[in-house]
This record gives C-alpha cells, structure tokens and sequence, in this order.
C-alpha cells in the first residue's frame, strides 16, 4: 500500500464567514473601519456607577438591543455574552451561507467559548437571592447562566448538529475555539464548525477585581490613550465587550457550496506554561513553544511570515515576553515585519479578544492594509515595528495572529491569503 494510500492528504481548512460585535460597531464592517481609522471605542463606563472604583473607563458595546437581533423570549433567557455571540454568528452564517439542509446540520458543529460567561445574569441572580429569596431567582438563570449558553443557543438557531461546547482558555479563549475546530475538522468529525469567542466582563464586581491586582489601566482621564500596547508608559490593559464568530469549513466543502473564501488556516499551536495563575512565564517559552509548534503545523519557516496580530494586551509582562518569544522564534526576522494590536483601540475583549483578531487579520490578508497599535509612542523594543498611531499598506500573504491568557493558556493561529 502506497504512503498516500495510508496516509490521505490533510483536510485544508478555510474560513467562509466571519462576524464581529465591539464596542466600535456591531458588524465586522464598522469594527474594520475603525481599525484603519485609528478610532478608539475606549471611553468612561456608563453601565454602572464607577466612580468610586480605580479604573474607570472600558470599551463597553453601548446602544445595544438584543430585540434587534432576536424575539423578547430569546433575549430574556441569555445573558449578554449570549446574545453577542448569537450577533456576531448570524452575521458569520449569514456570510457563509451555510445551512442544515439535507441532514447537513449533523456535521456541523459549534464552539464559542467565554472568559466570564454568564457574569452579568449571576450578578443579578444573586443579589434576587438576597433580596427575594429562592423564588426570586429567575428560572432563565438554570441554562442561561452556563457558559456552553452561547453555542447551545446558536446551534438550536440554526440546526446545527454536530458536536458543540464552550473552550475555555481565558484569555486566549476565542483562538483555541477556532484551533480546536480546525483540528475537528482535519480529524474528519465535522465539515464545518461555527467558532469563535464572547465576553461582557464590564461589571462592577469585575472592574473591582481586576483593578485589585492591578491589571487594568487607570489613565482614567484619557480613555482613548489608556491601551498602550508595547510602549514604555503602559499601566495595564482596558477592558472590551463583544464578540467575534467565525465559520470554519473544510475547504472541499465551502468549495462545492460556492462559499465565499476569507482566508485559510494553515497552522495551529496550544501549550500551557504551568508556572503562573496571571503572570506568563518570565522567558515566555510557553508562548515560544506555541509559535513554534504553529509553524510547524503550517509547514512554514519565520521567513514565511508577513505581520503578527500581536496579543499585545497594555500590561508590562505579558507585552515584555510576547516581544522576547517573537524575537526567539521570528529571529532576524522579527524586525522586518509589522507587528500590531487592535487592543488599543476596542480593549482587551477576554474570550472573545483572538477571534475579533483574527477576523482583523483575515481583513488585513485582503486588503493589504495592516491596522494600527495606537498610543506606541516610546516602543519597548525600538526595533521591531509596532505600526505606530496609523494603519498602512503592506503586501501580507501569511500572518500570524498570537493569545495568551492568564493560567499560562497560549494559542497561535497561522493564516494565509487563499490560494485554491
């Protein structure tokens, strides 16, 4: 028996539909142009009295009525993470085209994950609880308050069949759900799986906690200038609302179907520092070991990369180890492209923060123009090119979009240009 014959060729996987929700639009349109445009959804929180807490500011998604979207029933039993995800997959389906016609719905699965999950309808569970006792506890709350709310709730939209769930790494939450579709894919489990990530952790309990250890800004007087990824002066990340869904296909079948092509994924990378519950590993060999482990799924070399969509968070570790590790892997390399981070303008969105990246990236591998990392005024690394204050043309065939999450979670996806 030939090696062919025992071994198949691998399942190309591409991505067929892509949908956003940040707090600068909800559409992956109105979220791209704010990229290029160097707009910041960075502001003062008005979801709650902040007044009193360290940090003040986040980029909420304000103006937002699920009724838009949904009937009233739909919306009163899903907490907003919900909802959002359910925003963004109707416009990645939507995109796609892709149905359950025909019994197709049985191999297409769905996986979007929540750094916080149901966070906002806990918060006002609980103090029902206190106030009314039992029967005051909304009976929503049993399901709607899981974090596997989200893909239940898309897949029962749509029809879809296949094996579904919540994936959570934290912060790199959006980009292992999209890594682990791929990987479900290739295995020949489903032919498509609706994935992604989404997160409303703007709450006052939450503000309360992060601001706690410190990991949140507190430029409080200049929200638009407070995400500063990769410069000397950054005081910690800003918290973001939304999601990002994407659809994931085996490239045969979005190719028979006549869906739209946005991009290919070629490579997938997932380790775990095991050294820190917040802190990356003071090297970054959890994050290296996942760049690495990319490339080699994708079969390219550092040569081969022509932008990175840095995780790039504000904070002084992880920005410090996330240039150590590109500066490992990249080599000589790492200078010549552009390296950048959306969260200086729509916030650190938690779970859903790698899959608005990615979204970001595949925009970026059509139409040549790189966004921005506002805000880099005196770079850590003098070196390598963050693309300072405004987006530019770039010709990027391949890219690398990078998330590490606290417990040491790190997820690299290697994307490229479609080329049939």
């Amino acid at each position: 028996m030939s090696s062919t014959a025992e071994h198949p060729p691998r399942r190309r996987v591409v991505i067929t539909g892509a949908g956003a929700l940040t707090a600068t639009g909800a559409t992956v349109d109105a979220y791209w142009s704010a990229l290029v445009d160097g707009r910041s959804g960075v502001g003062p929180i008005t979801a709650f009295d902040a007044s009193d807490l360290p940090t003040r500011i986040a980029a909420e998604v304000t103006g937002f009525e699920p009724t838009r979207f949904m009937t009233g029933i739909e919306a009163r039993r899903m907490d907003r993470f919900a909802q959002f995800a359910v925003v963004a997959a109707a416009e990645a389906v939507a995109q796609s085209g892709l149905t359950a016609e025909a019994g197709g719905g049985e191999r297409i699965g769905v996986l979007v994950g929540s750094g916080y999950g149901a966070n906002i309808a806990g918060i006002e569970a609980l103090e029902r609880l206190r106030v009314r006792g039992p029967r005051g506890v909304p009976t929503s709350y049993a399901i709607g308050g899981s974090p596997d709310n989200p893909s239940a709730e898309i897949a029962m939209r749509y029809g879809f069949e296949g094996p579904s769930g919540a994936i959570i790494t934290a912060c790199a939450t959006g980009t292992t759900c999209v890594g682990e579709a791929v990987d479900l894919i290739r295995a020949g489990r489903v032919d498509a799986v609706v994935a992604g990530g989404t997160d409303d952790p703007i709450t006052r309990l939450d503000v309360a906690a992060m601001s706690n250890v410190r990991a949140l800004s507190r430029r409080n007087d200049e929200p638009a200038r407070a995400s500063r990824p990769f410069d000397r002066g950054r005081d910690g990340f800003v918290l973001g609302a939304g999601a990002g869904v994407l659809v994931v296909e085996d490239a045969e079948h979005a190719i028979r179907r006549g869906a739209p092509v946005l991009g290919e994924i070629l490579g997938y990378g997932a380790t775990t520092d095991a050294y820190h519950s917040s802190a990356p590993h003071p090297e970054g060999r959890g994050a290296q070991r996942a760049l690495r482990l990319a490339l080699a799924d994708a079969a390219l070399t550092p040569g081969d990369i022509d932008y990175v969509n840095a995780h790039g968070t504000g904070t002084a570790l992880n920005d410090s180890t996330e240039i150590a590790a590109l500066r490992a892997v990249l080599g000589d390399h790492a200078p010549r492209i552009p390296i950048s981070s959306q969260k200086s303008m729509i916030g650190h969105l938690i779970g859903a923060a790698g899959a608005v990246e990615l979204i970001a990236t595949l925009r970026t591998l059509a139409t040549g123009i790189v966004p921005p990392t506002l805000n880099c005024e005196d770079p850590e690394d003098p070196e390598l090119d963050f693309v300072p204050h405004e987006a530019r043309r770039h010709e990027v065939r391949t890219a690398l979009t990078n998330s590490f999450g606290f417990g040491g979670h790190n997820a690299v996806l290697a994307v490229r240009r479609w080329e049939p």
